[in-house]
């Protein structure tokens, strides 16, 4: 399902209906929210034809879909990317990098048009948040990455890039260390998304 107006100005996940807040119009998840990514958006849930194309991107190898992904995906994010300097790809742990052959959030990256800015890395391999509960999806994240040797964020607008966010625990994991870097903002972009709850 392609998300479609109402959003929630935060999260980006779909509305109900139009609930204007202080803020703007905003879910209930995101009221009094403490996260550090300022707003995120999504092509779509993941579910149905997106998730089959993001499998046949990620793990069949079709890298001749990020293209397209890219383009729908900025076009998702249009009020983000027009405030950004950079974008910033979640990165691989090498092992996985080399076994796979890309890295599927750099290759939608380099696709949406602003520069990309590789300056995140895996600390270590972590286990596969699929099938984690939330909180386990938070410990397992915790420490997993770190700025590249000699590089930082100082004063950037940052946009992090993935594939899918779940409970967005792997993108605040990198949000957190790009606000240890300096960067001004940290927003969050996905291919897909997966939405949990009903909005109102």
């Amino acid at each position: 399902m392609r998300f479609t107006p109402p959003l929630c100005d935060c999260c980006g996940d779909p509305l109900l209906s139009w609930r204007k807040e202080a803020g703007g119009c905003v879910c209930e998840r995101c009221e009094g929210s403490s996260s550090l990514i300022s707003r995120s958006r999504a092509i779509g849930s993941y579910d149905g034809s997106l998730r089959a194309i993001l499998h046949a991107f990620k793990y069949g190898g079709c890298r001749s879909l990020a293209p397209g992904l890219g383009e729908r995906l900025s076009a998702a994010a249009v009020d983000i990317l027009g405030d950004a300097d950079v974008t910033v790809p979640v990165p691989l742990h090498y092992r996985k990098e080399r076994q796979r052959g890309f890295n599927q959030a750099r290759e939608l990256a380099a696709a949406m048009g602003l520069p990309v800015l590789d300056i995140l890395r895996r600390t270590r391999a972590t286990p596969s948040q699929t099938g984690l509960p939330a909180l386990e999806r938070i410990t397992n994240m915790k420490g997993a990455f770190a700025l590249r040797r000699g590089t930082d964020a100082a004063g950037l607008r940052v946009v992090l890039v993935d594939d899918v966010s779940t409970t967005g625990a792997t993108m605040e994991a990198c949000a957190q260390v790009l606000r240890a870097g300096g960067a001004s903002d940290v927003s969050g972009v996905t291919a897909a998304r997966v939405v949990s709850r009903p909005s109102g």
